[in-house]
């Protein structure tokens, strides 16, 4: 215990706004304000839905939803202070306890507003006061101001997702003559679709179209020299030593948690990934963490991962079709299981997840392997603060180890840590864009059995 608080006090300050030009700032200057004009246009653009639903109380909670809006951008722009939530939902309080947190480190004499406080609770809080003025607004309370986008993405990365569902059942048909070597190879290449499907991400396009047209597997050999810290060999050595001895004499594999990310095409690599692992005998389940409430505009709900599984099952398309059935089967046998949490959508670093969600922290603990995909759950797993490059990765998570864990991540943050020496200068030099462009990813694994 005193080596982790010894580990919580050398850390260095938290991203944020307040230094001008660097890309936290740039986001809230920016991004964000462009995110919330998207919110405001998609919800007028469904008046006529929600007039042919709910009448002319529709319009008039369209009408009061877009004032909530219009006056929490106002807010935005000109740095107002950060005001407590008030839609006396189940995570409302812990909000405001948050506030309250951030207040006391900030001192009296500022209040916490935009540009001064941390970066990662300026973006949550944003995505919050979102649904807060959904929710405030009924008879539209359940409206996913993202699902258009989401659709969207889906549907024009098509091509992408039926070359990946028929290399799916190809493999899946030749499973019984793979060798170990061969699947060790297949679990690469996978994890490396479900790797780089992480560049498709609505909320850094500001809810532009960024969908996947090419086949990911074709592209795999070129994408290799940008994956900056690659530890696949790990997390598989930590899937095959979760395989326990059964009463039968065979071997019983372990539990696969995936935090997910992005619906659309991210979603369905990740899904694919899964398959994998179960119908190759890596692993005996696969739960699925996803967010509670619409999320960082392309983030997975329950919603969208019934919807991906029904439009893949439904597509008129054999192999996509028969993948759609084999992961409706699964989740239907229990083999597959979807789960949410609200901490999972609050603004807090996951080394806080033990003492502030004790109950999500000893499910964690029942995984053999976590794969946390993205850009966000990187920047939770670090505390999106800025360390130096090459400070491994397990100091940076500050003793958050439920099981063994990996990122999978495309970097679109100006935050990495677990570089070799030299690593992160050589690439300021060749490319100054380096961790913000979704062109570099990294696959870093830790081990709470490894040493902090």
């Amino acid at each position: 215990m005193a080596a982790n608080q010894s580990l919580r006090q050398l850390v260095p300050p938290s991203l944020s706004a307040k230094v001008e030009g660097s890309f936290a700032y740039l986001t809230v200057r920016d991004r964000l304000p462009t995110i919330l004009t998207r919110v405001i246009d998609t919800i007028h653009r469904n008046k006529n839905k929600f007039f042919e639903e709910f009448g002319e109380e529709g319009v008039q909670a369209e009408k009061r939803t877009i004032g909530f809006l219009s006056k929490l951008r106002n807010e935005l722009l000109t740095d107002k202070p950060i005001l407590v939530l008030c839609d006396g939902l189940e995570d409302t309080d812990s909000w405001n306890q948050y506030l309250q947190r951030q207040q006391r480190l900030l001192g009296e004499q500022d209040p916490v507003s935009w540009f001064k406080s941390p970066w990662l609770y300026i973006e949550c809080y944003m995505y919050r006061r979102i649904q807060e003025a959904i929710w405030l607004n009924p008879p539209i309370s359940d409206f996913d101001v993202f699902n258009e986008s989401k659709t969207q993405s889906f549907f024009e990365s098509q091509q992408a997702v039926i070359s990946l569902c028929t290399y799916l059942q190809g493999f899946n048909r030749n499973m019984d003559d793979l060798s170990e070597t061969q699947l060790m190879e297949q679990f690469h290449k996978l994890l490396q679709v479900s790797l780089w499907g992480n560049k498709c991400d609505l909320s850094i396009s500001a809810g532009m179209e960024n969908s996947q047209k090419a086949s990911p597997i074709d592209s795999l050999s070129d994408l290799k020299s940008f994956i900056l810290v690659d530890d696949s060999n790990m997390v598989w050595s930590a899937l095959t030593s979760a395989q326990r001895p059964g009463e039968d004499g065979k071997t019983t594999p372990g539990r696969v948690d995936i935090v997910l990310d992005n619906a659309g095409f991210e979603l369905v690599t990740d899904l694919v990934l899964a398959n994998f692992l179960v119908s190759s005998g890596l692993a005996r389940e696969v739960r699925f963490h996803g967010k509670s409430i619409p999320w960082f505009v392309s983030d997975v709900t329950a919603h969208d991962f019934q919807w991906t599984i029904r439009q893949t099952l439904a597509a008129n398309h054999k192999w996509m079709s028969k993948s759609g059935v084999q992961w409706q089967s699964y989740v239907q046998e229990g083999v597959w299981s979807y789960h949410d949490h609200p901490f999972w959508t609050m603004p807090h670093e996951y080394c806080d997840m033990a003492g502030d969600a004790p109950d999500l922290y000893a499910t964690l603990q029942g995984a053999d392997l976590i794969l946390f995909k993205g850009d966000l759950n990187y920047r939770k797993l670090t505390g999106d603060r800025e360390w130096d490059h090459m400070v491994p990765f397990d100091r940076a998570l500050r003793g958050f180890g439920p099981a063994p864990l990996c990122s999978l991540r495309t970097l679109k943050a100006n935050i990495q840590v677990g570089l070799q020496p030299g690593q992160g200068e050589n690439l300021n030099t060749q490319d100054p864009s380096w961790m913000t462009s979704g062109k570099y990813a990294v696959v870093q694994f830790s081990s709470p059995h490894r040493e902090q």
